[in-house]
């Protein structure tokens, strides 16, 4: 499993291969954007992407937008810039999760393990293998959304994880801190934007493919939910 480190401080993606490689994994560098998606379009076994934000030829907001076109793969994004804004920012564009710099590699490898372990499909065993709830059919072992319709919805892994915990529990209400440490299954830390972030990724994408139809409910002040119909 490769893991491609882009970043224009060779510094940085000197420190951070070292610690990738004694995780077990390979590693693919790039020092620029479009050396990036150049990587990813060669190397159709790299499962996870760590990105810089602030990059010459091609920054990483605007790389996270091509890869998005067609591809799920993870995104972790680094970052100097500290502001909430910032990091929204990157959400919206589709990374999946953000570090700021300077940044602990043992904190950046946990966060690449969780998103890891996301895209591969874990979920837990007693949840059901597919689920059908308002007009979506959702399948556990493929990670495939459809419409009852026959519209597909593609879904990030985090998208896909938010929504099979919502709908494995109709009318429960889940608090953003209860969503972020059971779907990134992190320690839940300043999560609250994080998941709203993907939560209204997620929302779009159900209402393109279902003619406006509001699946996820926001119960002000407590979190989101699912109802049973």
């Amino acid at each position: 499993m490769k893991i491609l480190v882009v970043d224009d401080d060779k510094d940085i993606v000197e420190l951070l291969s070292i610690y990738i490689k004694n995780e077990g994994y390979e590693v693919e560098k790039a020092y620029n954007g479009k050396e990036a998606i150049t990587k990813l379009n060669t190397n159709p076994d790299i499962a996870l992407m760590i990105l810089d934000v602030m990059m010459p030829q091609m920054d990483g907001l605007s790389v996270v937008r091509e890869v998005r076109k067609d591809s799920q793969i993870p995104v972790l994004m680094l970052s100097a810039k500290t502001d909430d804004l910032d990091k929204i920012q990157g959400l919206i564009q589709g990374a999946d999760d953000y570090v700021t710099k300077p940044f602990n590699p043992l904190e950046v490898m946990a966060r690449v393990r969780s998103l890891l372990r996301r895209s591969q499909h874990e979920v837990k065993n007693d949840e059901p293998d597919q689920i059908e709830i308002g007009p979506l059919i959702i399948k556990k072992d493929s990670h495939e959304v459809t419409t009852v319709s026959g519209n597909s919805i593609q879904l990030t892994a985090l998208e896909f994880g938010i929504l099979h915990l919502l709908a494995s529990h109709p009318n429960r209400v889940f608090s953003a801190d209860e969503i972020f440490e059971r779907v990134w299954q992190q320690e839940s830390v300043v999560s609250a934007k994080t998941v709203m972030v993907h939560v209204s990724h997620l929302r779009d994408k159900i209402e393109e493919a279902t003619d406006g139809e509001k699946v996820i409910q926001t119960v002000w002040g407590v979190g989101y939910k699912i109802e049973a119909r």
